[in-house]
C-alpha cells in the first residue's frame, strides 16, 4: 500500500463516537463505530466499556426510564433502508454482543417505519410510524410493558419533533409548514388537536421540551426573528417569551430534566459555544469549557443526566474525529469519556481558516478553506447536503485526505443553508434555486485571490450536495474539471416522481411543485442539459436509497456515457443514502480521490 493510500486508509478508519444517553449513576449509552458501523456500547464510570450490539447496520439507542431491570431502546433498520424497526436489550444481561436475532422486538414492521420521538417516565416511549397508510405519520405513545398503545396524532403528514407533558394531560408536537423550512406546533390533548402556531408563519419551531410542571414548553425559534433563539412557548396562547436570543448568532438549546437549566448552544460560523443560563429568567450561569473549537450538537443531541447535574455530548473538530464528552452544569468543566484521537496520533491534521466569497448580485458567501501545507493549486468545492443543511467545523476524514493530496478544499454555505438566519436560507427557495447553484461560480470566479488554479477545481458533493455538483458541471461546464456525485439527484422532476411517497410532499415545499412548477423544475435539473458537461464524473450510490432512488444516478451516468464523457458509477447493495459501512467507504472514497489526484493533475 502506497503512503497516500496508508493516509487514507487510516483517516477513513478512525473511530468516532456518538454519545446517545446517560444514566444518574454516570453510564453513558454510546455509539461507536469500530466495528465498521455505529454499535452501541456502554460506558461505565470507572472507565470499563460493554459493547451491547453486533448489528449488520449502524443503531442508536436511549435508555428505557423507570424501569427494572435496566433497559435500552434500540433502533436499527435494514441495509439502510431508513426503515426504523424498535427493539429492546438489557444491557446487565448481555455477555457477547448481540445479534439482530437476539433483540427483543418491539415495535416491529418491516415494510414501515417507527422513529424513536421521545422516551418517557415509567416505561413509557412516543414513537412516529407511517404503519396506517404508508405515507402519512402517526404519533404513538406505547407502555412498553405491557404493549398499550394510544395514538396521539393521526392528522396526517410527516410529524417532527414531540413532547409529553410529565403531568400526561397533553403533548406538543412539531409538523412542516405551508412555507418551506418551516414548521407548526399542534397541542395534542386527548382526542383534540388544536393549532398553537399558524400553519403559515415563515418560521421554524423545534426542540420542544416541558417544564415539570407542565405549564409551558421551551422551543427553538425564528418567529418574528432572522436567527433563532429560546423561548419559553405557552400552549394555551401561542405567546413566547424569550429567554436567551443572540442578534448575531442563531441559538438553540437542551433543558435540564428539573427544569431549573438551559444548555445553550451558540452556532458562531459553524461552531459551537456552549453556556449553562437559568432556565426561568435566561441569565447567563457559566460557560462549557469545550475541547477547542469545533460542535457539540452536530452529530446527536446534548442529553442530560435525570439528575440535572450534568450533560453527555458528542463533540467533533477538524482534528477530532467524535469524542463523548461529559459537561459538569455547575462549574461548566469538561471531560473525555470517550476519545477518538489515538488513531489519527502523529498526522498533521489542517484546521480551515473563514472568508466571505462575494456574488454578483452583493451577497457574500461563507467559505471555510482548509489550505494544505504543500498546495498543488488544485481545488475541491464540497457542498453539504439538505438543502436545510450546513457545513461546520466537523472531522472529515475526505476533507484531510484531499488536502494531504495537495488539494486546497473549500467547503462552503451556499445560500439556503441553514446558521447564518431565515433569510439566508430562504434565497434558495423554488424559483430562486438556480441562485444557490450560481454561488458555485462566484466560489470559482474567486479562486484566483486564493493563489488557485481555476482550471483545476472539482466539486464534491452528497444528496443535495450531489445535486449541486451535477448542476455546476451542466450549468457551468466551462469552470469544473471533475465531479463526485455520492447518491445525489439528477433531475427534480424524476426525484419528485419516485422518492418514498412520504417525503414527497415534504420536499416540494422546498423544490417546487410537480403540479405547479414542472417547467422551473425541469429547467433547474442538471438531466436537462447534460448534454452540456464535459468533466469526467465519479457517481456513488446505494442501491436501498429511499431519498433520492438509484434511478437518478443510473440515468446520469448513462446520459453522460452516451455523450462520450468519462463516468464511473459505483452501487452498493447493501447501503441506503450514504455510505454506512466503513467497507464501503475505504472502497469507494480511495477509488474517488484517487480519480480527483488523476483528473486534476
Amino acid at each position: 500500500m502506497s503512503d497516500t493510500a496508508d493516509l487514507v486508509h487510516r483517516l477513513l478508519s478512525a473511530r468516532t463516537w456518538r454519545a446517545f444517553d446517560v444514566e444518574p449513576d454516570g453510564r453513558v449509552l454510546a455509539g461507536d463505530d469500530t466495528s465498521g458501523s455505529v454499535q452501541l456500547v456502554e460506558l461505565a464510570p470507572d472507565g470499563t466499556r460493554h459493547t451491547l450490539t453486533a448489528l449488520p447496520g449502524a443503531c442508536s439507542g436511549r435508555y428505557l426510564k423507570g424501569v427494572s431491570p435496566r433497559t435500552v431502546v434500540v433502533s436499527h433498520d435494514s441495509g439502510g433502508d431508513e426503515r426504523a424497526q424498535l427493539s429492546l436489550l438489557r444491557p446487565d444481561e448481555v455477555g457477547e454482543p448481540v445479534r439482530e436475532d437476539g433483540l427483543v422486538p418491539l415495535v416491529r414492521d418491516p415494510e414501515h417505519i417507527h422513529s424513536l420521538a421521545e422516551v418517557l417516565e415509567d416505561g413509557r416511549i412516543v414513537y412516529a410510524t407511517n404503519r396506517r397508510n404508508g405515507v402519512d405519520f402517526d404519533l404513538v405513545l406505547r407502555e412498553v410493558a405491557t404493549g398499550t398503545e394510544t395514538v396521539l396524532y393521526d392528522g396526517g403528514g410527516m410529524v417532527g419533533g414531540a413532547s409529553v407533558a410529565p403531568d400526561g394531560s397533553r403533548a406538543l408536537m412539531t409538523r412542516p409548514g405551508i412555507p418551506a423550512m418551516s414548521s407548526q406546533v399542534l397541542l395534542l390533548a386527548g382526542a383534540d388537536t388544536r393549532e398553537v402556531t399558524p400553519a403559515d408563519e415563515p418560521a421554524i419551531f423545534g426542540g420542544l421540551q416541558w417544564f415539570p410542571d407542565s405549564s409551558a414548553a421551551i422551543v427553538t425559534t425564528n418567529a418574528g426573528r432572522d436567527l433563532t433563539g429560546l423561548a419559553r412557548l405557552d400552549p394555551d396562547t401561542g405567546a413566547l417569551t424569550w429567554l436567551v436570543t443572540d442578534d448575531a448568532h442563531d441559538v438553540s438549546g437542551r433543558l435540564s430534566p428539573d427544569g431549573r437549566l438551559l444548555l445553550v448552544v451558540t452556532d458562531d460560523d459553524g461552531a459551537s459555544r456552549l453556556a449553562i443560563h437559568d432556565a426561568a429568567t435566561g441569565e447567563h450561569r457559566v460557560d462549557v469549557i469545550t475541547p477547542g473549537v469545533g460542535v457539540g450538537d452536530f452529530l446527536t443531541l446534548p442529553r442530560w443526566s435525570a439528575d440535572s447535574q450534568g450533560l453527555a455530548l458528542t463533540w467533533t473538530s477538524p482534528s477530532v474525529p467524535a469524542d463523548v464528552v461529559l459537561v459538569d452544569a455547575a462549574t461548566g468543566r469538561t471531560g473525555t469519556a470517550a476519545s477518538s484521537v489515538g488513531d489519527l496520533e502523529g498526522l498533521d491534521l489542517v484546521t480551515p481558516t473563514s472568508v466571505g466569497v462575494p456574488t454578483p448580485d452583493g451577497e457574500t458567501v461563507p467559505c471555510f478553506v482548509y489550505a494544505p501545507e504543500s498546495p498543488t493549486g488544485s481545488s475541491v468545492l464540497i457542498v453539504h447536503g439538505g438543502p436545510e443543511g450546513q457545513s461546520v467545523r466537523s472531522f472529515s476524514p475526505i476533507v484531510q485526505a484531499l488536502a494531504a493530496q495537495g488539494h486546497t478544499v473549500l467547503v462552503p454555505n451556499v445560500r439556503g443553508s441553514v446558521g447564518y438566519g431565515k433569510r439566508w436560507y430562504s434565497l434558495d427557495d423554488v424559483e430562486r434555486r438556480l441562485d444557490s447553484v450560481a454561488d458555485l461560480a462566484a466560489i470559482h470566479d474567486h479562486l484566483p485571490s486564493l493563489g488557485l488554479d481555476p482550471a483545476r477545481s472539482a466539486l464534491w458533493g452528497g444528496s443535495y450536495g450531489g445535486y449541486m455538483v451535477l448542476a455546476g458541471v451542466a450549468f457551468q461546464p466551462e469552470r469544473w474539471a471533475a465531479g463526485v456525485d455520492i447518491v445525489g439527484i439528477s433531475s427534480l422532476v424524476t426525484f419528485l416522481e419516485n422518492t418514498s411517497p412520504y417525503r414527497r410532499a415534504h420536499r416540494e415545499r422546498e423544490y417546487g411543485s410537480l403540479e405547479r412548477d414542472r417547467e422551473f423544475l425541469e429547467s433547474a435539473s442538471p438531466l436537462t442539459c447534460i448534454s452540456d458537461v464535459r468533466a469526467p464524473l465519479f457517481v456513488i450510490h446505494g442501491r436501498n436509497d429511499p431519498r433520492v432512488p438509484l434511478s437518478e444516478a443510473e440515468q446520469v451516468a448513462a446520459a453522460v456515457r452516451e455523450n462520450g464523457v468519462e463516468v464511473e458509477l459505483v452501487v452498493y447493495d447493501d447501503e441506503g443514502h450514504g455510505l454506512a459501512k466503513r467497507a464501503n467507504r475505504l472502497d469507494a472514497y480511495p477509488r474517488a480521490i484517487d480519480f480527483l489526484g488523476r483528473v486534476l493533475g
